[in-house]
C-alpha cells in the first residue's frame, strides 16, 4: 500500500513548516524502523549468547538491517492491523534465514518503548544543543549591553532604571535553569528493558529455562536484558509493567513547557517593547519580508508571535501525558497509543522551531539606542524621586512626609507629561523649601539623573554570565 502525501491533503504543518529536518527525521518512520530492527538485532545477538539462535541467523538479519521498506509494512499492516508486526513480517521476508526468530520471546512494548525512549534521549540532545547555541548568544549580548541603562517597567508602568544586559540576564537565568532541568531529564531516561508482557521476564524465563538449574531461571533473563541494553546503551527501569512508567513522558513534556515558557515571556516583552511608544527592540526585518497585505508600512514581530503561539501549543501537552501516566491501569491500557504518535514529535518539533527563532532574534535583535535614552529621560526622573526622598532622609528628613513631598509634585509633573508639555519636575523640586531645607538645590538635580540609579545591576548581569558559561563549559 503505497502512501504519496502531497499539499492535495492536509499535512500537519510539523511534516514541513516548523522545526527542522534532523528533528523530523528522529520522529520519521524510516528511523524508527531503522531501530527497531537494530533492537531485534541486538536481542538476537544476546540469545545467540545463550545457545538459543544460530550465528548465521544474526548475521542474516544484521545483513538486512537497513533494507526498510515502508510501503511494504503499510501493505501488511492493512490486513494485520498491527503496526509492529507488519515490520516483523516485511523484515522476515528479506531475511530468509533468519526471519523465523525475529522477536523471539518479546512483546511489542520491549521493541517500541525501548526505542521511544532512544528517540527521546536523541531529541533531548538535539534541543540541549540548540539551547546552548541560544544562550551563548545571549550572553554575548547581556556582556554588550550590561552597563546601558533603561527604564524599567513593573506592571506595564515605568518603574526605575536597570541595564538593558540586566533585563536579558533574566531570561538567561530562567534559560539556564531550563538547561539544567532538560539536562538532568535527560540523564533519568530510560528504556522499559526487556521484560515481556507484563513485566514480570516469564517469557525469556522459559526460553531459557533449559539452560541452567532451576534458580537461573530467574536470573538468566535479568542478564539478557543487561546484555541487549548495554548493546543499545540504554538503561532500563528497574521495574515495568508491559510498558516503561510512562511518568516519563511527562517529566519530558515538562521540560520542554518549562523552556517554551522562558522563551515566551522573551518574545512577549520583544513584542511590547517593539511597539512604538516604546520602539527599543525590533525583529530583524529582511529586505524583501512583507508585513502586511494591506498595510505596506508594518514591521510585525513575526517571529516573536510565531514563537508565543508554538509555546502556547507546547504548554498543552504536558496534561495529555499526565493522562497518559494516571489513565495508565493496571498492568497497561492502549488508550495512550495514538496520542503518543503525534505528541511527542509535535512537542519537539514545536520546541526546536521557538528555538530556532529565538537565536535568530536573540543575535540579530536590533535595539534603538536613541529610544533607550529617550525612554529613560522622559520616565527616569520620576524614579529617580526615590534617592531625592532618601537623601533627604539620611539629612534628618522624615520619611513620610517627604514621600507625600515628592508624590504631589510627581503627580503634577505626570499631568504635564500627558498633556505632551515639559516635564517640569527636576525645577520645582530643586525649588521646594521642604527639600532644599536638608539637602542643597544642585544636589536634587544630580540625583534627579537616573542614568547612574541602576544599583548592581551591572555586576549581576556579568556574574550570570560566568555562571553560564562555567555551565556550558561543564557540560
Amino acid at each position: 500500500m503505497t502512501q504519496n502525501f502531497t499539499h492535495d491533503m492536509f499535512l500537519s504543518p510539523f511534516s514541513w513548516r516548523y522545526g527542522t529536518t534532523e528533528m523530523r527525521q528522529i520522529w520519521g518512520e524510516v528511523h524508527k524502523r531503522q531501530l527497531w530492527r537494530q533492537l531485534w538485532v541486538a536481542l538476537a545477538e544476546a540469545q545467540q549468547g545463550f545457545g538459543l539462535v544460530t550465528q548465521e541467523q544474526v548475521d542474516d538479519l544484521r545483513a538486512h538491517i537497513d533494507q526498510i521498506d515502508v510501503d511494504r509494512a503499510h501493505e501488511i499492516e492493512s490486513e494485520i492491523h498491527h503496526d509492529l508486526m507488519a515490520e516483523v513480517k516485511t523484515y522476515a521476508e528479506q531475511a530468509k534465514i533468519g526471519g523465523g526468530i525475529i522477536h523471539l520471546g518479546a512483546t511489542s512494548m520491549d521493541i517500541e518503548d525501548n526505542v521511544d525512549a532512544l528517540r527521546l534521549r536523541e531529541s533531548v540532545d538535539l534541543i540541549l544543543t540548540r539551547l546552548e547555541t541560544l544562550l551563548t548568544e545571549l550572553v554575548t549580548q547581556i556582556e554588550r549591553w550590561a552597563d546601558t541603562s533603561i527604564i524599567a517597567f513593573t506592571h506595564l508602568q515605568p518603574a526605575e532604571p536597570s541595564t538593558m544586559g540586566y533585563r536579558l540576564a533574566q531570561y538567561g537565568f530562567d534559560l539556564l535553569t531550563d538547561w539544567q532541568e532538560l539536562t538532568r531529564i535527560r540523564a533519568g531516561i530510560r528504556g522499559k528493558g526487556f521484560k515481556g508482557a507484563v513485566g514480570t521476564s516469564a517469557s525469556y524465563g522459559d526460553l531459557l529455562a533449559d539452560l541452567g538449574d532451576k534458580s537461573a531461571t530467574r536470573t538468566m533473563p535479568r542478564q539478557l536484558e543487561v546484555t541487549v541494553m548495554q548493546t543499545i546503551n540504554l538503561e532500563p527501569f528497574p521495574v515495568a509493567t508491559q510498558t516503561y512508567p510512562r511518568k516519563q513522558d511527562w517529566l519530558v513534556l515538562n521540560g520542554l513547557a518549562g523552556l517554551a515558557g522562558s522563551l515566551y515571556k522573551f518574545a512577549f516583552d520583544l513584542r511590547l517593547l517593539q511597539s512604538p511608544p516604546l520602539g527599543e527592540w525590533a525583529e530583524p526585518f529582511g529586505k524583501k519580508q512583507v508585513g502586511s497585505s494591506a498595510m505596506p508600512f508594518k514591521r510585525n514581530p513575526i517571529n516573536a508571535e510565531n514563537i508565543d503561539s508554538l509555546a502556547r501549543f507546547v504548554a498543552t501537552l504536558p496534561r495529555v501525558t499526565w493522562d497518559n501516566a494516571a489513565h495508565s491501569l493496571l498492568e497497561r491500557t492502549l488508550d495512550d497509543s495514538a496520542n503518543r504518535r503525534e505528541t511527542f514529535p509535535a512537542a519537539f518539533l514545536a520546541t526546536d522551531e521557538i528555538l530556532r527563532r529565538g537565536i535568530r532574534l536573540i543575535r540579530d535583535l536590533q535595539v534603538d539606542e536613541a529610544a533607550l535614552a529617550r525612554n529613560l529621560e522622559k520616565y527616569g526622573t520620576f524614579a529617580a524621586t526615590e534617592r531625592v526622598m532618601m537623601a533627604a532622609v539620611k539629612a534628618g528628613g522624615d520619611r513620610q512626609d517627604l514621600h507625600e513631598i515628592i508624590r504631589e509634585h510627581s503627580l503634577k509633573a505626570w499631568a504635564k507629561l500627558a498633556a505632551g508639555e515639559p516635564i517640569p519636575l527636576v525645577e520645582t523640586l530643586m525649588q521646594d523649601e521642604r527639600i532644599t531645607a536638608h539637602i542643597p538645590a544642585e544636589q536634587v538635580r544630580i540625583l534627579l539623573d537616573a542614568n547612574e540609579y541602576v544599583g548592581d545591576a551591572p555586576d549581576r548581569a556579568r556574574a550570570l554570565v560566568e555562571q553560564i558559561r562555567t555551565a556550558l563549559l561543564g557540560a
